[in-house]
């Protein structure tokens, strides 16, 4: 398998680890030392070499924060992880804070006048960094710099060493267009003299390579300079590059190793350079100024051509995300079958999806370590199964899936959740209740210049109604055969500026989470369409296509909540479910999910 039950840390990491870090802060003149959960490219997810609040800590989720002082420390994590870092890490050394209502900055306040709190400014991005200066300064504190870490000091010889994944070129037939081509158009539109990339995924879409640096995405950790003309120099450890690889990048670009890097940044005195605050760590700004170069700040200029994909890569979405649906339909369906007089455990459950997928012979990688949540762990959105925490689904249960595969034409991410035995009515009331938000997402029109955050509301307003509400985004953008969780675009909450754009993929999934008892979530990947004209308007309206095509449990949806409208919509999601996944799978199979997407 390619997932594992293991735990790669545990409670006593704390009580081990921080002595020793606090021991590299004294020798450095150190009362503090803040831990951000990004590494040096800004990763959500880690490798191992990188997970320095992992090791300081033991917690081990995609986001928080820590902060190391000589005589207390603290964990910050937002609501998805609650739970997860209670079990994880040793309160007896870390107290459990908040990362949104207050975080970091609010704890900084509390500093003793005087203190000198590190930080590595590889790590930080500047806007952040800004944040919490002025929070130190106002209890008297102050931030420095360090040159080297202390945490990554008291890691020593234990530390993994950095990952080495060969760098492949990722073809063009799949790209669908050629990387002179998109550094060309790039380049010309930069503003600057030059662009200083440093976001994984977009130097892969750039220079059209995929890696292994990153777990379950196919990234290579490198840098670029990207020039007005198109030619660039990549900064790239030499035990990454193949074969094929320099001719693959063309003679316009330069291929050295990253011990080079510095010295580029200071070959671009006099220069304008661009430069993304909310990408690229301080250390890129601090090193630019120093060299006397004019630092324009702005989005890293892959970031919105890479959202929007175009016509290659959306076919070849559209065609993993059927091949992928087929594997999930037969999951559902021995779920169905077999999961219904012997329920699985987290782990069987997971197994059998992963073997699913894996039998299509083309499966590159999860795209991430798939969500099993059996009875009350389908409360906690982010849960992972371990050997400690599996649980057998009880009859009478819901068992929430959310997975995705990594294939080389596609990246795919979905969530069913599934009655084990006679759900009750409260959880077909709920389930239904969340159907609602995603169908209103699902076929909503909406105008140029529509953003996320402007439409968010729609995906709750069945369950506001109720008293009820969820936690966490409802949607997030998804690359191609790239990361799972990809910006600019997000469907949330919170203030969003960027556009919902054509070629643009994002996922929609509302939820609910009853703590202890169970969780409802259901994800579909939607693409943003071109605006079209709608008759009797005299605007064009954007809409969403469903990528993903997978039953919905239909013995969790109550009817009679339902609008004709929704019973119309979803009745037509399923019929085209069996009509594009129905042919790629057994009769027995096809006889199932028949059954599954009849009409409600």
């Amino acid at each position: 398998m390619r997932q594992t039950f293991d735990e790669s840390t545990d409670p006593g990491f704390g009580p081990r680890h921080v002595p020793l870090i606090r021991e590299a802060m004294a020798r450095q003149g150190l009362d503090g030392f803040l831990v951000p959960h990004e590494d040096e490219h800004q990763n959500e997810y880690l490798p191992a070499a990188n997970d320095r609040l992992a090791w300081a800590s033991g917690f081990t989720g995609s986001a928080g924060a820590g902060v190391i002082m000589s005589d207390r420390a603290a964990v910050f994590v937002d609501g998805r992880y609650t739970l997860q870092v209670r079990e994880q890490v040793d309160q007896g050394v870390f107290e459990i804070r908040d990362l949104v209502e207050g975080g970091v900055p609010a704890y900084l306040e509390t500093a003793s006048k005087g203190a000198v709190i590190g930080y590595d400014a590889r790590l930080h991005s500047p806007a952040a960094l800004d944040v919490l200066k002025a929070a130190a300064a106002r209890a008297g504190a102050t931030l420095k710099p360090v040159a080297a870490n202390p945490l990554d000091e008291a890691w020593g010889q234990q530390r993994p060493a950095q990952p080495q994944a060969p760098v492949v070129p990722h073809p063009v037939r799949y790209a669908g267009e050629e990387s002179s081509a998109k550094r060309a158009r790039i380049g010309s539109g930069l503003g600057a003299d030059a662009a200083v990339i440093t976001a994984p995924s977009s130097i892969a879409w750039l220079f059209n390579i995929r890696g292994g640096d990153v777990i379950r995405t196919p990234l290579p950790l490198a840098q670029a300079v990207l020039r007005a003309d198109g030619s660039a120099r990549l900064f790239l450890d030499p035990a990454k590059v193949t074969e094929e690889l320099p001719a693959w990048l063309g003679n316009e670009v330069s291929l050295e190793a990253p011990e080079a890097l510095e010295g580029a940044l200071a070959e671009l005195s006099g220069k304008s350079v661009l430069v993304d605050p909310a990408q690229s760590s301080a250390w890129y700004f601090d090193t630019l100024v120093a060299a006397g170069a004019k630092v324009v700040r702005g989005m890293d200029p892959c970031t919105l051509p890479r959202a929007c994909k175009n016509g290659v890569e959306l076919d070849g979405t559209r065609e993993a995300h059927r091949r992928d649906g087929a594997a999930l339909t037969r999951f559902l369906h021995w779920l169905a079958t077999e999961g219904q007089t012997s329920p699985p455990d987290e782990k069987e459950a997971v197994a059998k999806l992963e073997a699913f997928r894996e039998a299509t012979g083309v499966l590159k990688d999860l795209s991430f370590d798939t969500i099993g949540a059996a009875n009350g762990h389908g409360a906690l959105p982010h849960y992972r199964p371990t050997e400690r925490s599996n649980e057998r689904a009880a009859l009478g249960s819901l068992l929430l899936v959310d997975s995705g595969g990594q294939y080389l034409d596609g990246t795919t991410d979905v969530t069913r959740t599934v009655a084990i035995g006679e759900p009750t009515a409260e959880m077909v009331q709920r389930n239904t209740l969340v159907l609602k938000g995603h169908l209103a997402i699902a076929r909503l029109r909406f105008p140029a210049g529509t953003t996320g955050s402007a439409i968010d509301a729609l995906a709750r307003m069945a369950l506001w109604a109720h008293g009820l509400d969820y936690d966490h985004g409802t949607g997030h953008g998804v690359g191609v055969y790239l990361g799972v969780h990809e910006g600019p675009q997000r469907i949330s909450k919170a203030p969003n500026t960027v556009a919902l754009q054509p070629g643009m993929i994002v996922s929609n999934e509302p939820g609910y989470y009853k703590d202890g008892e169970y969780g409802i979530r259901i994800e579909n990947l939607e693409v943003v369409m071109p605006a079209e004209t709608v008759n009797g308007g005299d605007r064009p309206m954007h809409r969403f296509e469903a990528l993903t095509l997978a039953p919905i449990d239909r013995r969790l949806v109550d009817k009679a909540l339902l609008t004709a409208e929704e019973v119309a919509q979803f009745d037509a999601y399923h019929a085209r479910v069996l009509k594009e996944i129905g042919p790629r799978v057994e009769p027995e199979v096809r006889a199932w999910l028949e059954e599954a997407c009849a009409p409600l």
